[in-house]
């Protein structure tokens, strides 16, 4: 066997673009690309050298890292949504951020009307609707959830090329909010909207125990193999969907919620995955996105654009909080790390536990809307 077609080997290399990628987002470049594209790029140019299998000579470790990590990754990550502690997030945030998934949803199938991507991307268009859809609402692990039901994750250019348009569409988002308050309180003046202090709880929550690791394993293999033994009996619902509904709701229950270490455990497996779309980023396939990837980044910039003409016109009508609905619309497009961000520049430190809760709430909402929309087109 070629060493490079090892699967110990290409499993090893795939760990350390994982660490390399870790160490180079915490750099000035590296924070304004992220760790997830770093990972991609990183895997990338190994591959397109021969380092290790790519597209055109894939490894049946591939196919079990899409089979099994993937889910079981979406999985783990869910078990952090915590449907009882949103409420803490009080009704205003909750409502804006739910304004904001529905123009989200809009913002996608509007979108597609006006571009009709469809007749560039061909039925591709319709996944990666979905997917935008997803991250738009919660994040990566509902774009993700959506890409693997439809194995889009082994379209690796298209894929990545998706990936980085979400990436370029985020950061101009984030402009974008941070001068909304500015621009409009110049002709319409808006009202703090007075929420409880929340506290924060402390990072020792997701310190990694020995106990919460051998009870995390057995519950990412049991809930996969009952979401299959579902899907068998009713072919019709995505795997994917039944597994993340299972990982919802098992993490409502209270023993569940004191495992330590689910985020990190779910967000290390979905580096892995992303190293493997990052090997089947060819260079020779580079070339055929060109048009493909001003099709993506128009539709997706023309339906984040939509949403934040829908989040503030509706979100005037019962909140007219200008900073509370660009966090909770950053929320919505970016995640809550970017919602954070954006309630420390305005000083909304009360704001700051609310950006976290909705976001979660976003991971519960973001892969049923995201299957929505594909249903829809």
């Amino acid at each position: 066997m070629n060493f490079a077609t090892n699967p110990i080997y290409v499993l090893g290399v795939l760990c350390l673009m994982v660490i390399l990628a870790d160490y180079a987002a915490k750099t000035k470049i590296g924070k304004k690309l992220g760790a997830a594209l770093l990972v991609i790029l990183f895997t990338a140019v190994i591959a397109n050298l021969n380092l290790i299998p790519s597209a055109s000579n894939s490894i049946s470790l591939y196919d079990g890292i899409f089979t099994y990590l993937a889910p079981i990754s979406i999985f783990y990550l869910l078990l952090g949504v915590n449907l009882n502690s949103i409420k803490k997030a009080g009704a205003p945030m909750i409502i804006l951020f739910l304004i904001g998934s529905l123009a989200t949803t809009l913002g996608i199938l509007v979108a597609w009307t006006l571009i009709a991507p469809e007749h560039i991307l061909g039925e591709d268009g319709k996944i990666i609707a979905g997917m935008l859809t997803g991250t738009y609402t919660g994040g990566s692990v509902n774009f993700n959830a959506v890409a693997l039901q439809y194995d889009f994750q082994e379209r690796g250019i298209l894929y990545a090329g998706t990936i980085a348009v979400d990436n370029v569409i985020t950061t101009i988002w984030i402009i974008a909010t941070l001068s909304i308050p500015a621009i409009l309180r110049t002709f319409w003046k808006d009202k703090k909207v007075k929420t409880a202090k929340q506290e924060m709880e402390g990072e020792d929550k997701e310190k990694l125990t020995f106990n919460s690791l051998i009870w995390l394993i057995f519950l990412g293999l049991t809930a996969y193999y009952v979401s299959e033994l579902i899907t068998n009996v009713f072919p019709k619902i995505p795997s994917i969907l039944t597994l993340s509904t299972i990982g919802i709701l098992l993490a409502q229950i209270k023993f569940v919620q004191g495992l330590k270490g689910s985020h990190f455990l779910g967000l290390y497996l979905v580096y892995i995955f992303l190293a493997v779309i990052g090997s089947y980023c060819e260079i020779s396939s580079v070339i055929e996105l060109k048009e493909v990837g001003l099709t993506l980044l128009t539709f997706a910039s023309l339906a984040v654009f939509l949403h934040g003409i829908i989040v503030v016109v509706l979100g005037s009508l019962i909140y007219r909080d200008w900073e509370m609905i660009s966090i909770a619309s950053q929320a919505n497009i970016g995640g809550g790390t970017t919602a954070i961000a954006l309630a420390e520049t305005f000083d909304r430190n009360e704001l700051i536990l609310p950006a976290i809760l909705v976001g979660t709430l976003g991971n519960a909402l973001g892969t049923y809307l995201g299957f929505l929309v594909v249903y829809i087109l």
